[in-house]
């Protein structure tokens, strides 16, 4: 501010925002990230501008997460000030999706994608967040990115549980489970064992289901994961 260096002044008033974000300070963050965004649209930096939206659409995403662990219930019940707060989010994934897509960059609208499936899917709109969770996988097959890949995988898995479509989550859950192997990482290769499990039990599938469970139960001995 001192110098007069407004571009400077915007991202530092993000990485405020972000930081107050994770120190669950929601309310000051969004004034912060607000800051970056009225002065990156001033200055005409689309790319800041695009930053700020997704930044305010992660502090929403939080606070929706944080209210609605004190209300553990499935998606789409939720109270009232939950639902608006994750509305907000989406709103402005949204709006940071379309920048980016006017921007070009793909990376970009693979994290929106991304986002707004998981926020669909907390509100309860499943459809609309297995459209957005195949983007996000599209993208990720694009840019090599197995770690999103795998992601994209357990979350289309989540949502078509929800659906009622127990066959089509296996079959995402079982590629969760070869892309957490491929990646070595033991505990989501668990928790994908423990998905699947479960979704053999609700098709009645009961050997599978035990197979599973069984796994999922070495790797959590394996991780000492009381």
């Amino acid at each position: 501010r001192t110098i007069g260096d407004r571009i400077g002044e915007a991202k530092a008033s993000g990485n405020l925002g972000n930081t107050l974000k994770i120190l669950g300070q929601f309310d000051e963050a969004v004034v912060c990230c607000q800051r970056h965004l009225d002065i990156s649209r001033e200055q005409g930096d689309k790319v800041g501008e695009a930053r700020a939206l997704y930044n305010i659409g992660n502090v929403y995403h939080a606070k929706g997460k944080h209210l609605s662990w004190n209300v553990a219930q499935d998606p789409g019940y939720l109270p009232q000030e939950v639902k608006d707060t994750l509305q907000k989010a989406s709103e402005y994934y949204e709006r940071n999706l379309s920048l980016v897509k006017e921007l070009g960059d793909r990376a970009a609208q693979g994290r929106a994608y991304g986002n707004l499936g998981n926020t669909q899917y907390l509100l309860g709109n499943f459809s609309e967040a297995i459209a957005f969770h195949k983007e996000r996988l599209a993208i990720a097959k694009e840019f090599g990115d197995k770690a999103a890949e795998r992601r994209a995988y357990s979350n289309l898995g989540n949502a078509h549980i929800f659906l009622g479509r127990f066959d089509i989550s296996a079959e995402y859950y079982k590629k969760t489970l070869q892309l957490s192997r491929q990646l070595k990482d033991q505990a989501v290769e668990a928790q994908a064992c423990y998905s699947l499990g479960n979704t053999c039990t609700l098709l009645q599938d009961y050997e599978r289901a035990i197979e599973y469970h069984l796994k999922h139960l070495v790797i959590a001995q394996e991780l000492g994961d009381r």
